[in-house]
């Protein structure tokens, strides 16, 4: 390997909108992140039901049966 071309790794400081943080390794010291597996739909199973309920919905349409 040469010597003098490999980026600094650090232990970098992640830090979400929700107020989450963690650490990871990366050649930055310090990383901000809009959203991650604390406040994610998918991590929280919040996704999961606006996904069947879209399907539901879907369904119902393609075959014009009405809501009760």
């Amino acid at each position: 390997m040469r010597a003098d071309i490999h980026p600094t790794y650090y232990q970098a400081k992640v830090t979400c909108n929700c107020g989450n943080e963690f650490t990871t390794g990366s050649t930055k010291p310090e990383i901000h992140v809009e959203i991650c597996s604390k406040c994610h739909p998918f991590y929280t199973g919040q996704q999961k039901a606006a996904v069947a309920r879209g399907r539901i919905e879907k369904f119902n349409r393609k075959y014009g049966i009405k809501a009760e």
